[in-house]
């Protein structure tokens, strides 16, 4: 290791000479003895054990254990959260607030307060599942809001909607934040990036879906005296009832509870699995050591104070603000392209799918160079073009190519997923990511109060105005990616600075107390 540089925030891997000399000098004879024994284990956790040796074969198999039996529920879950999303917007198509008695501005409003109290929801969700346990916590809100989405069915005005579109906010907050603090127990930060644009991903495939199904449900106007949308919220709340229940009974607490429920009746990992899928995470990120910790109040503070997790907030609400307007009326916008509201539904689809294949594919490359800022900002600058393409296009432009141009916009590389990832890995304790996940996902929701003013009544049905402010907004995000990029290459400057200005006594200080600063120590190293 040169001598400026501080040394890595992670603790040796089974090639690395620490753990080698504590074989030789007979720490532990076999990992099997460790195992056995819990010579290594340590008091905070009991299935992480310090000196553990595995190979690169056996993490494999832990892994693909995770992708193949935990990972999938936690897709089907995202997908059905994102069905009600979208079953909003294919619902506003076909006339929604022309058969309740207000305008698209109606929508605007209903559309700020959900926002709002999302927000709010998910700066809660993130503790109380910290509290509760998110294997638990998701669930219930998961049932939660599947009862408000059948109560869509008994609303009959302007009111009745801000009603539910409310609670629809308040149910569904909790559950990203939750999912976060979930699944950052059993990867690693290296890992998640690419598995959280998979969870995005699949709530694109969940609107096309939604999309789909409202080209045939929406038929059913005038079956049993309900209009078509309604039976698109009665047929989307009995799904997520079902796959709620299922839920509670699926999702393992941690790694060492995986029997029993609909799980099957054997675990999913042998007793040595369970100590390499504990070790290995506690191994990436020493905080985890204590994940089933709960928030302090020096977290918050930590947190408020911790500039660059404000670039992340920023990013979040400034990057996301153009996709309000088009997630709320992509159909609508489709349909005033000259297709029936049958047909624009199913239109809807493809850019969806395209947006899933994009995201995955920048993120996984993402994953694969290390690399953050760049490709965030070549995230953003997709959907800045796409933008300017669909405001540019003339009155008199062919259905065909305004469709294109509005498919280029939505099949952006969704960068959200991305941030996350981004900001988790830098951010140096569970307490702290614990604020800020849920911090981030309430700031890429509170944007909606704003957004949800972007297209006007008065402005439709080109929305050439808000398209302008759509334009501004996706060229600050570009800039903000390379921005935050600096930032971070400039903090690693800094800590190799302090490092190399150090004594001894006051390194071998630093290195004691780097778990307890997290990312404030010189010795973090932060991803760029």
């Amino acid at each position: 290791m040169a001598e400026s540089e501080p040394p890595s925030r992670y603790p040796p891997s089974e090639d690395d000479k620490e753990v080698k000399e504590a074989l030789e000098v007979g720490a532990v004879n076999t990992v099997e003895d460790a195992s056995q024994t819990g010579t290594f284990a340590d008091e905070d956790n009991p299935f992480f054990v310090q000196n553990l040796v595995y190979s690169k074969e056996e993490e494999a198999k832990v892994i693909r254990i995770l992708d193949t039996r935990l990972f999938p529920w936690i897709l089907l879950t995202t997908f059905v959260l994102n069905m009600d999303r979208t079953n909003n917007s294919n619902a506003i198509s076909d006339n929604l607030p022309e058969d309740l008695g207000f305008t698209i501005n109606g929508v605007n409003t209903a559309t700020a307060i959900y926002s709002v109290l999302f927000s709010i929801a998910c700066l809660s969700g993130a503790v109380i599942a910290k509290m509760a346990g998110p294997a638990r916590w998701i669930p219930v809100l998961m049932f939660s809001w599947g009862l408000v989405t059948l109560a869509h069915a008994l609303i009959s005005d302007n009111s009745g909607y801000i009603a539910v579109r409310s609670f629809i906010a308040l149910t569904e907050g909790g559950v990203i934040p939750a999912t976060l603090v979930y699944l950052g127990g059993f990867y690693k930060s290296t890992e998640l990036a690419t598995r959280l644009a998979w969870f995005w991903g699949v709530q694109n495939i969940a609107s096309a879906v939604s999309g789909l199904m409202a080209s045939g449900l929406l038929q059913l106007r005038g079956v049993g005296g309900l209009f078509g949308w309604k039976w698109l919220f009665i047929v989307d709340g009995i799904i997520t009832l079902f796959v709620a229940v299922l839920t509670w009974f699926y999702l393992p607490r941690n790694a060492a509870r995986t029997k029993g429920g609909i799980r099957g009746f054997k675990p999913w990992f042998d007793e040595r699995q369970v100590l390499i899928a504990v070790t290995r995470v506690v191994r990436d990120d020493p905080a985890k050591k204590r994940y089933d910790s709960t928030v302090t109040w020096t977290d918050v503070k930590d947190s408020i104070t911790d500039i660059g997790l404000w670039g992340h907030w920023a990013q979040a609400s400034i990057g996301l603000t153009p996709t309000t307007p088009l997630g709320t009326y992509l159909p609508t916008v489709i349909k005033s392209f000259n297709f029936n509201v049958f047909v624009a539904n199913a239109l809807t689809a493809p850019p969806y799918i395209l947006t899933c294949i994009s995201s995955v594919a920048v993120i996984w490359h993402s994953d694969y160079a290390r690399e953050r800022g760049f490709h965030g900002a070549f995230s953003a600058g997709w959907q800045l073009v796409g933008w300017i393409l669909l405001r540019s296009l003339p009155d008199g432009t062919s259905r065909g190519v305004k469709y294109f141009a509005a498919c280029v916009v939505q099949s952006w590389p969704y960068s959200h997923p991305l941030n996350i990832a981004w900001m988790s890995e830098n951010t140096g304790s569970v307490g702290k990511r614990t604020i800020a996940s849920g911090a981030v996902i309430g700031f890429a929701n509170i944007y909606g109060v704003w957004a949800s003013q972007i297209y006007q009544a008065s402005d439709s049905p080109n929305f050439k105005r808000g398209n302008i402010v759509n334009i501004a907004f996706a060229g600050t995000a570009t800039i903000l990616w390379l921005l935050q990029k600096t930032y971070y290459k400039r903090r690693n400057a800094q800590n190799a600075r302090a490092w190399a200005a150090m004594s001894d006594a006051e390194r071998e200080r630093e290195e004691q107390e780097a778990e307890k600063k997290g990312n404030r120590s010189v010795t973090f190293k932060f991803t760029t």
